[in-house]
């Protein structure tokens, strides 16, 4: 059920699907973005774990998370990549 307050905010196509690579939790895709669906208690308790956590702690996590990302994006035939020459030519506005 979609109400206009949450149409104004979300004017996007909402996906969902099961997750096979993201242990057993469910993945929606609302716009751009991915996220995992999880139990509020797993939430609340990953949350307190990220309070507890170390300065280095947490930054080997987001390295982790990182690594983990550039994982699944080179195995899913690492969509979105261009050649050297094309990010150059976007970056440099065509000329070279």
């Amino acid at each position: 059920m979609q109400t206009g307050c949450h149409r104004a905010l979300y004017d996007v196509v909402v996906t969902a699907q099961p997750a096979e690579v993201f242990d057993q939790h469910d993945v929606i895709h609302l716009g751009g973005e991915t996220a995992i669906v999880v139990p509020v208690d797993e939430y609340r308790k990953l949350r307190a774990l990220e309070r507890l956590a170390s300065p280095d702690e947490l930054e080997a996590a987001e390295a982790d998370a990182v690594l983990e990302a550039h994982r699944e994006w080179v195995a899913a035939g690492r969509p979105g990549a261009v050649s050297h020459e094309e990010a150059m030519a976007e970056l440099l506005g065509g000329s070279q």
